[in-house]
């Protein structure tokens, strides 16, 4: 089978760290998330991963975001067969397959064109699975979705790339447009944003960020049935106890810093 070339740039080039972070994951001997498919993905992609600045040091970040969001999805799944799934910014996510959703359940993919068309060359389709190929904030894509369902809307590293106008539109545009619904995915407050600076894939990538969320009122004003179900710190997430003592060390001194506490944070909202 013939490599696939990649040229991205940007934010979409992001896309490629975080893909080659599961799948370090998965070669490791202890992995958290195993997303083996990513790793078999990795294999098929004509690129120099070595040089975006993702290591086995900072893959198990990458590992724990995608398992504790892959979490929550399973608990709305479970509380509502049957609903549609809204994947915004999917990148080279396996979580479809990962999660292995029913056929009932109306699973959307979305992100720029050129993404979805590498996506849809690397992975195999599925029952009640659609892929399209737009941005997510041109949201006359959202016509090609059935609105007679629960909606989850998973977000996973997107949020903080959306211009905030165009984000916050976005979300009342589903809000509006859904019975009931939750939206899942993780942010970063002003503080977080600027310390971006020191993300190397996002550096090494040109990458840029907009978006920056002070906490769950900045996310409720977007509309008035908006309600902030959980605001959970990256540093918090179940599972740091796995990580390498130095690490364990670090994420500890930061936890005490309220400032860094509240830097990256997993928010759950309802409506």
């Amino acid at each position: 089978m013939a490599a696939e070339k990649v040229c991205l740039d940007g934010e979409k080039a992001t896309l490629l760290a975080t893909l080659y972070g599961r799948a370090l994951d998965a070669r490791s001997p202890e992995p958290i998330l195993n997303d083996t498919m990513a790793a078999r993905a990795v294999e098929r992609i004509d690129h120099d991963f070595t040089k975006i600045g993702m290591s086995p040091r900072n893959a198990g970040a990458v590992a724990f975001r995608a398992r504790f969001l892959d979490r929550w999805a399973a608990e709305f799944l479970a509380a509502h067969p049957g609903a549609t799934v809204l994947h915004l910014g999917c990148g080279l996510d396996t979580r479809v397959h990962r999660m292995d959703p029913p056929p009932e359940v109306a699973w959307f993919d979305v992100d720029f064109p050129e993404v979805v068309e590498l996506r849809d060359r690397l992975f195999p389709g599925r029952p009640g699975y659609t892929t399209i190929g737009s941005s997510v904030t041109e949201t006359s894509w959202l016509d090609r979705v059935p609105a007679d369902r629960p909606v989850l809307v998973l977000a996973e590293g997107l949020v903080y790339y959306l211009d905030e106008a165009g984000g916050r539109e976005l979300f009342r545009r589903i809000v509006d447009r859904f019975p009931h619904g939750e939206f899942v995915f993780d942010a970063l407050s002003p503080f977080g944003l600027r310390l971006q600076v020191l993300n190397s894939p996002v550096r090494k990538a040109g990458a840029r960020m907009h978006w920056a969320v002070g906490g769950p009122g900045d996310l409720e004003s977007i509309h008035p049935r908006l309600r902030c179900r959980d605001a959970i710190s990256a540093l918090d997430l179940p599972g740091y106890d796995r990580l390498a003592r130095g690490l364990r060390l670090a994420t500890r001194l930061m936890r005490a810093v309220p400032a860094m506490r509240r830097a990256a944070v997993f928010y759950r909202l309802e409506f």
